[in-house]
């Protein structure tokens, strides 16, 4: 058991006391400092007697509560003391709660580093930031492997694509704007049940939003080119598509992509068209990255409103489009408080979930493990780490986005019976611990181990 003394010693010159490895990104003590000499007691610590094993989930988190105060507050003696608990109680390369722990321990030091708090930490954590994380570049091949590991993103498509093809029986031209944090990979499998309608495949338009932020996954070509191939796999089976790119950024709401939506559909009315296109909204994890907060400045496209936020005004916004079919899938997690501590509690209390269900279908070392910790790692560091207009990682559970979707006024619809046992059907390939609820009018909910994870709505004008 670690022993708190009193034996007072000189304390060592802040830049001599860590180093760091590139190979791990963590903390090592040099000199053989024990950081457990005080001169002073430490207010509010818990002791290992206080919280049992300093390597359980529960201890952990509560270290990393307890840094954060300390960084927030510039009490450097104090964070540095708990940065060597934690570095030497979650390894990179241990079990899954270790591994989280690194993860917010490294978007600790960041934090620190950009924020100018706790100035003695100051040049230890300027050089750990600047050991960039190696998030990868996936081709598409890549990508599409990826995504399909887990359920994760699979629930999603599967149940977005089922209530798409219900929604666009009888259209002979189908619209749909793809906002997606997975690059269109959901694509060919609705290319695929489309090509097999009884009564001929329609003409796809697809429009997706250019990004103008980096936000992993990353992926190794331009959309142009994704495009291409996209028309080309859609006319291997004989359907018709259009792809389109609109540079937009969710910083501001998407403005300039529902500005050109809302000029297109006002074309195709003054032409006396529209009656046969069915226009689908698909949002799959990406509608979070809208800030949430309101800002001073409202973009043209939205109507100016001192109360409401981005979010709300872009909801607004694809209302006033008439769309046939919105479905909105995302994260059930809330990673929005202004406070830093009620943000790290919420993001731990979940983010424990990927890398739990890792532990279940990657071997030891594999390089797709650490491709997806190294994204997951990304979006520690950014809700941890950043503030303001940076910090883009702003999940918000389904029970808010309900009242956002009603409050635009749509109307929530609910999954049929053969969308649910194609889910399960999905889920029973994937590992035990996977499951899924269904809850009247409030869509479909993939679990893991009993836990929420992803939620999957539809949504039509009321």
């Amino acid at each position: 058991m670690l022993q708190f003394t009193e034996t007072p010693i000189l304390p060592p010159h802040p830049l001599h006391q860590y180093e760091l490895t590139p190979f791990s990104n963590n903390l090592i003590m040099s000199n053989n400092v024990n950081p457990f000499h005080r001169t002073r007691p430490w207010p509010g610590f818990l002791t290992s007697k206080t919280l049992g094993s300093f390597g359980d989930a529960n201890c952990m988190e509560q270290l990393l509560v307890h840094c954060a105060n300390a960084i927030d507050s510039n009490d450097a003696t104090l964070a540095q003391q708990i940065l060597w608990v934690l570095n030497n109680i979650a390894p990179p390369d241990g079990d899954s709660s270790q591994r989280l722990t690194c993860g917010f321990l490294r978007a600790l030091i960041a934090r620190a580093a950009k924020t100018g708090s706790c100035t003695m930490l100051t040049a230890m954590a300027t050089a750990q930031v600047n050991l960039p994380l190696n998030v990868h570049k996936f081709s598409v091949i890549e990508l599409a492997s990826f995504v399909d590991l887990t359920p994760w993103h699979r629930f999603g498509f599967t149940a977005a694509n089922a209530a798409i093809l219900e929604a666009i029986e009888g259209f002979s031209v189908v619209h749909i704007i793809d906002l997606s944090s997975t690059h269109c990979m959901q694509i060919p499998t609705l290319i695929d049940s489309i090509a097999n309608r009884s009564e001929g495949p329609p003409l796809i338009k697809l429009t997706v939003a250019g990004a103008t932020t980096d936000v992993p996954p990353l992926l190794d070509l331009s959309y142009e080119e994704l495009g291409s191939k996209l028309v080309n796999f859609a006319r291997s089976r004989n359907v018709g598509m259009e792809f389109r790119v609109i540079p937009s950024s969710s910083s501001d709401g998407f403005a300039s992509l529902v500005e050109q939506l809302r000029a297109v559909q006002q074309l195709i009315l003054a032409n006396g068209g529209g009656e046969g296109e069915a226009l689908v909204i698909n949002c799959h994890m990406m509608l979070h990255y809208i800030p949430e907060e309101t800002l001073g400045v409202t973009p043209y496209c939205f109507e100016s409103s001192s109360t409401s936020s981005l979010r709300t005004m872009f909801l607004t916004a694809i209302r006033s489009l008439e769309p046939t079919i919105v479905v909105l899938v995302d994260e059930d997690a809330d990673f929005t408080s202004n406070n830093l501590v009620c943000r790290l509690r919420s993001a731990f209390d979940y983010l424990w979930i990927p890398y739990d269900t890792m532990d279940t279908f990657f071997p030891k070392g594999s390089k797709q493990k650490q491709w997806y910790e190294a994204d997951l790692c990304w979006k520690i560091e950014n809700l941890i780490a950043q503030e303001g207009v940076q910090r883009v990682e702003r999940l918000e559970p389904k029970s808010r986005w309900i009242q956002r979707m009603q409050s635009a006024n749509f109307r929530g619809i609910q999954f049929s019976e053969e969308t649910v046992l194609e889910v399960k059907s999905m889920l029973d390939e994937h590992a035990a611990g996977w499951g899924l609820k269904k809850e009247e009018d409030e869509g479909l909910v993939l679990t893991w181990k009993g836990h929420n994870v992803v939620f999957s709505t539809a949504w039509v004008p009321a």
